[in-house]
């Protein structure tokens, strides 16, 4: 009776082990799987992000700008609209634009170095 008993458990335990196997495969099999799906979602989201990410600061810029000018419409020498305008038009590669804001802002507040400063840096930038 005891070998009957003894056979049972290691045929009992044989299955255990068999399953044990198998849900470690599975589990591993699922583990690879998800991580090999997170890497690639990760590498296509990465490869996507930069093109749209320059067009959402090109296009935020823009309409930065247009602000900037609704408030110049009502006040056309607010201080702060014009810095900002200029910085967005620098941005934006409008050069021009921008020279043509410095100057106003050295027009209308001559003690500020750093506005000339600033004129004559972009300036020289256009001229190269």
């Amino acid at each position: 009776m005891s070998n009957s008993g003894d056979d049972y458990i290691i045929s009992r335990q044989k299955k255990i082990d068999q399953k044990k196997r198998i849900l470690t495969i599975v589990g591993l099999v699922s583990f690879v799987g998800s991580t090999v799906f997170g890497v690639i979602t990760g590498l296509q989201q990465t490869h996507q992000r930069p093109q749209t990410k320059n067009v959402s600061i090109e296009s935020s810029l823009q309409q930065q700008a247009h602000g900037y000018e609704l408030v110049l419409q009502r006040e056309p020498n607010n201080q702060v609209a014009l810095e900002k305008l200029a910085i967005a038009r620098l941005h934006l590669k409008d050069t021009k634009g921008a020279i043509a804001l410095m100057e106003k802002l050295v027009q209308l507040h001559p003690d500020r170095q750093d506005y000339k400063v600033v004129l004559e840096d972009v300036k020289k930038q256009q001229g190269k």
